[in-house]
């Protein structure tokens, strides 16, 4: 699926996954600069993938996956996209949210195309398009959504449906 920004089909690179594929590695750089491997999270992880942390829409999502990772401690929240860790980690702390990880894929730019998110042109070319692919801790895709329309939230109950009760 082609997701649309304002009405306009929004073209991608790559191959998104899809529920009972295997995840691919990945690496992704956190606040404190250091690369981090998506297996480095156990257990259960939500990737919420977005265009930049500083568009209402994309706030939105962290502030709100934040607040649902309360309820699912088992569970790692990785709030991904292509802004600098400085912008995530200012964010992050202005808002007071401490139950996400912030990661960037702007060492990664492999991470777009390999998870079928990298924006390949019009406006956001570059950036990451809005999913989110809940893997099991074994590394499986449990759930994957690709937002229909960009400038819309993803559907939080049907990933989280996704996780052990």
């Amino acid at each position: 699926m082609q997701p649309t920004l304002k009405g306009h089909t929004v073209p991608l690179k790559g191959h998104f996954p899809e529920a009972g594929a295997t995840a691919k590695p990945a690496t992704l750089t956190n606040a404190q600069l250091e690369d981090k491997a998506l297996d480095s999270f156990t257990g259960w992880r939500v990737l919420n993938i977005f265009p930049s942390i500083d568009t209402p829409t994309c706030a939105a999502s962290v502030r709100r996956f934040n607040e649902l990772a309360a309820k699912h401690p088992e569970c790692s929240v990785l709030c991904i996209s292509a802004d600098l860790p400085f912008a995530q980690q200012r964010f992050c702390g202005a808002e007071g949210l401490e139950r996400v990880h912030t990661l960037s894929c702007f060492r990664h730019p492999e991470f777009g195309a390999d998870y079928g998110v990298e924006i390949a042109g019009g406006p956001l070319q570059g950036l990451l398009a809005r999913a989110v692919i809940v893997l099991d801790p074994q590394g499986k895709v449990v759930h994957s959504e690709m937002v229909a329309r960009i400038e819309d939230e993803p559907n939080y109950e049907a990933a989280l449906a996704h996780l052990p009760h």
